[in-house]
């Protein structure tokens, strides 16, 4: 259920400020996206699997402090965050 290391950089690549960053809002909410959708394909299969569940919900939670973080901060690039990702806000 883990993102394999070479989508995980091309995530990385695709949503960096700098050369370096690995940790901006935006790199951290399209990773958390990616592995959100990748858990939903799961649950498809897996209906019962509670315990990951909840490890969803946590991942949904965290994302969403981190866009509610980008929204009052940069309001234009928290704009273009969501509209890259495809997320209704």
């Amino acid at each position: 259920m883990a993102i394999s290391k070479e989508r995980k950089t091309g995530i990385i690549n695709d949503y960096r400020r700098a050369d370096a960053d690995t940790g901006s809002p935006e790199v951290q909410v399209a990773l958390l996206t990616a592995r959100i959708n990748e858990l939903n394909e799961h649950f498809k299969v897996h209906k019962k699997d509670h315990a990951s569940r909840r490890g969803l919900l946590q991942m949904v939670s965290k994302r969403s402090g981190l866009l509610q973080y980008l929204r009052e901060t940069d309001r234009p690039r928290y704009l273009q965050v969501i509209s890259r990702l495809g997320l209704r806000k």
